[in-house]
């Protein structure tokens, strides 16, 4: 039996094949226990992003550009037709106008002076007689004339005026004025008064004597001389008068 407190060859050799299989023992433990764990969990997965897809259109390149005139197309078939030319006729010819000639105007005849020697419808000239004379007279003078006129109306007064003096307190009434006026050498009137006022009581009578100073007469005349001072009777209608 073998003391292990017993420092020997043989000791020390059987402890280190102990120590060895002890340290084998723990390392296959491990692998075992890695490769049990490696199981269980599976492969490691790993996410891997994919790059977006692009389209890629593939197309001919164009033709270079030439400079030079395209060649004449070449086919079969028959030769064209030649081309017809087709020339209008040339314009017919205009013919000279004929210019009418002017008229000629029939002679008048000769006019007759004095006596015809037929009678005719149209009428005749008459000689006229021949006479001798010479007078003349320069002078002035100043002398009274012979006769009289009475007077006379130059001008009276417009529809405008009546209408701007008619009573406003009878614009809807028909009314007359009777005046007796005196006729001034200028003639205008002056010193006038209401002969007749028709209605009465409305203001026309003063309508009258205001539309009296558009009145103009010509003053009468003794021996060719006017004459101031004569009356006259002038009537003035504010209105139509009713029918």
């Amino acid at each position: 039996m073998i003391d292990p407190a017993d420092p020997t060859p043989e000791k020390t050799c059987l402890r280190r094949w102990r120590m060895a299989g002890i340290f084998l023992a723990v390392a296959v433990a491990e692998i075992g226990l890695f490769l049990l764990l490696g199981r269980v969990r599976g492969p490691a997965q790993t996410s891997v992003v994919e790059p977006p897809p692009f389209e890629v259109v593939l197309y001919d390149p164009p033709p270079p550009i030439s400079i030079e005139p395209p060649a004449p197309e070449t086919g079969g078939g028959a030769p064209a037709a030649p081309s017809v030319i087709h020339t209008p006729p040339p314009p017919p010819m205009e013919r000279p106008r004929e210019v009418p000639a002017p008229p000629v105007k029939a002679p008048e005849p000769a006019p007759v002076v004095g006596i015809a020697p037929a009678p005719s419808p149209q009428p005749g000239f008459g000689q006229g007689g021949h006479g001798t004379g010479n007078g003349s007279g320069v002078g002035s003078g100043n002398g009274p004339g012979s006769g009289s006129t009475g007077p006379r109306l130059v001008t009276g007064p417009t529809i405008g005026q009546i209408r701007a003096n008619h009573p406003s307190g009878a614009r809807s009434r028909y009314g007359r004025v009777e005046l007796s006026c005196i006729i001034r050498l200028d003639s205008r009137l002056d010193g006038c008064r209401v002969v007749e006022e028709s209605p009465p009581g409305m203001g026309f009578g003063s309508a009258g004597l205001q539309v009296s100073g558009f009145f103009r007469f010509q003053p009468p005349t003794e021996d060719g001389r006017p004459v101031e001072g004569q009356r006259v009777t002038v009537g003035v209608d504010f209105g139509r008068p009713p029918r």
